[in-house]
């Protein structure tokens, strides 16, 4: 087995303790004698995978007992819609900050729905920074505001969230979700697709006031009613089913290793060794985020020609890394350094990032 240090943006790393249950439980689950790849969605054993892993995060996040859980298909970008069709009704106004292009693409299926107001945008400046809590004014009949807690293409992260008074604060969380605790309650809404930190492709999680939910109109199409798929505990048709059961495994783990509070220490930890590597180097390693914006899970940053770039990332192969290609909307490179990646990993690859400045200055 020849592992890599696996820097990819999603599907990302998964912690390897998971892999190994995973196989060595895959083709008896729980002695049903069947794959969990096989089993019923309204079977008892997949229920208590399914109350498990919700007790889990709820237990990582310290949910208060107003919200619930619940697992949706189609990745964020169906979200995208989902927000606007359940919640920007005639009249009313949906805010949208545009700190990335994922956040811009949330904002332009909204747009099909009702009327929106960018409040903040840092487009013309290359997406560097998401807003300061001042820098927010919401407009009138604001239905919501609807943020990016972590921009994973650009590499940006918020770490204040926008005061929103009375008006629900809603939040893709895809890339950030579980990297460290976080005032939930501040939130009406929170969804994450889980691909990126906590799992594999297939699910979103989606986190929720109850209050907030009732009463969506029956004119949402069925799978993309909130209501309706937290009521019926996510099974109101198939539900990803292996999706869910990896996410409860990687939850189980991060509890295994101490919390958020500790994944929230080593993150930081990680973190700081690939952006002092960066840092050592400005005028060869050129980092694309402001500082006070800088992401704990994806490390972007250009080289001085796109010659050296494409270099840096077949260079690193032969150290044993992969996924440092950025993304192909923006080129450079990205480190994508999630909950999952080791300190060996960031360690490695600040290493590399010195080694490499020394045969290209």
């Amino acid at each position: 087995m020849n592992r890599i240090y696996n820097f990819n943006a999603g599907p990302a790393i998964l912690p390897l303790d998971v892999l190994q249950e995973v196989q060595a439980e895959l083709l008896d689950f729980r002695g049903s004698g069947m794959s969990i790849l096989e089993i019923s969605h309204r079977s008892k054993e997949f229920q208590a995978v399914l109350d498990d892993t919700k007790a889990d995060i709820a237990e990582l996040l310290h949910l208060p007992a107003d919200y619930g859980i619940c697992f949706m298909a189609g990745g964020g970008t169906l979200q995208f819609s989902c927000v606007p069709w359940n919640f920007l009704l005639p009249g009313t106004v949906g805010a949208y900050a545009v700190t990335g292009s994922f956040s811009d693409k949330a904002l332009a299926e909204a747009e099909k729905v009702g009327e929106t107001a960018v409040v903040y945008s840092s487009k013309e400046s290359g997406y560097d920074r998401v807003p300061r809590p001042d820098e927010i004014r919401l407009p009138e009949r604001c239905a919501y505001l609807h943020i990016t807690g972590n921009n994973t293409i650009e590499g940006t992260e918020y770490s204040v969230y926008p005061e929103t008074g009375s008006v629900p604060l809603i939040a893709d969380m895809s890339s950030d979700i579980l990297s460290r605790p976080f005032p939930v309650e501040k939130f009406s809404l929170i969804y994450a697709g889980v691909q990126k930190n906590i799992g594999p492709a297939g699910a979103v999680l989606v986190i929720a006031k109850k209050d907030f939910l009732e009463g969506r109109s029956d004119k949402i199409p069925v799978m993309m009613n909130y209501e309706t798929i937290m009521k019926k505990d996510s099974t109101y048709n198939t539900p990803p089913v292996f999706a869910i059961y990896i996410v409860g495994k990687v939850v189980r783990w991060l509890k295994e290793h101490g919390g958020l509070v500790e994944r929230e220490k080593v993150n930081r930890a990680k973190a700081e060794l690939v952006y002092d590597a960066l840092d050592a180097h400005p005028e060869f390693y050129r980092g694309k985020a402001a500082r006070d914006s800088r992401s704990l899970m994806n490390v972007t940053f250009n080289l001085p020609t796109k010659e050296l770039e494409a270099a840096f990332v077949e260079a690193a192969k032969k150290y044993n890394m992969g996924g440092l290609k950025g993304h192909r909307s923006v080129g450079g490179i990205r480190a994508s350094i999630y909950n999952a990646m080791p300190v060996e990993g960031c360690q490695t690859l600040a290493d590399f990032m010195e080694d490499f400045w020394k045969k290209n200055r």
